[in-house]
């Protein structure tokens, strides 16, 4: 995994004002259904994981785990995040083709 290429696309994402970050936003939005694709922190506590996971399980909505919420952070010119929403199919798509 090319961590600049993620993070990069995440960047430009945020830009385009396509993603929300936080953990209660990112399940409201997992719920409603605008959410593409979960981005979720290797270092994420247990219990928000499980929360994360299991919601994007019983949505069918896919996640996948990045190194640290530093880079997570870094990647959308905040301070360390835990959990990104990515609400454009289009940006989801790309994510999981460089996450693979």
């Amino acid at each position: 995994m090319n961590s600049n290429q993620w993070m990069s696309l995440l960047g430009l994402a945020n830009r385009a004002r396509k993603i929300i970050s936080g953990e209660e936003l990112s399940v409201k939005e997992i719920r409603s259904g605008k959410a593409k694709l979960i981005l979720l922190s290797a270092d994420a506590s247990a219990n928000t994981t499980k929360k994360i996971t299991d919601k994007c399980k019983s949505y069918n909505v896919p996640y996948k785990v990045v190194p640290d919420r530093n880079q997570l952070g870094q990647a959308i010119g905040k301070e360390a995040r835990v959990v990104v929403a990515l609400l454009d199919e289009g940006f989801a798509k790309k994510l999981l083709t460089l996450l693979d």
